[in-house]
């Protein structure tokens, strides 16, 4: 069997640094918890507009019921794409305002002005952006 004594000092410092380490942790944690959420609307509201508003009938969006649409693309991971529509950065506020006036991003696109709300499109955008 193999022993090693440490000296106290040591052994001390390591706990103090563990202990640090350990809070510093935790504080981050509570960071990324209290961040309100992308578009800093209500996401389970989002979802529920997003099958009010008729989406999944041009998108496939992940956990909706219904039709799976394929004119419009995927929202799968919508939260790490680069542009939307292959147009604007993909921003909340860039979100938000598509949702709202898609043509005016992009005269002629497929995706229909459906008359979204600004707080609708806040709360769609929120549930956009929880799709990694």
């Amino acid at each position: 069997m193999l022993t090693t004594t440490a000296p106290p000092r040591f052994l001390a410092a390591l706990g103090t640094a563990l202990l640090a380490l350990s809070l510093a942790a935790c504080g981050q944690h509570e960071q990324t918890k209290a961040q309100p959420p992308a578009g800093g609307g209500d996401p389970a509201r989002g979802q529920l507009l997003i099958q009010q508003y008729g989406c999944q009938s041009c998108h496939s969006i992940p956990g909706m019921k219904g039709p799976k649409g394929v004119v419009g693309p995927p929202l799968d991971r919508l939260a790490l794409r680069t542009f939307i529509g292959g147009k604007v950065p993909n921003t909340p506020a860039n979100m938000i305002q598509w949702l709202q006036n898609p043509q005016s991003f992009d005269p002629g696109n497929a995706m229909p002005n459906i008359g979204v709300t600004a707080a609708d499109a806040r709360d769609i955008t929120t549930f956009l952006f929880t799709l990694h």
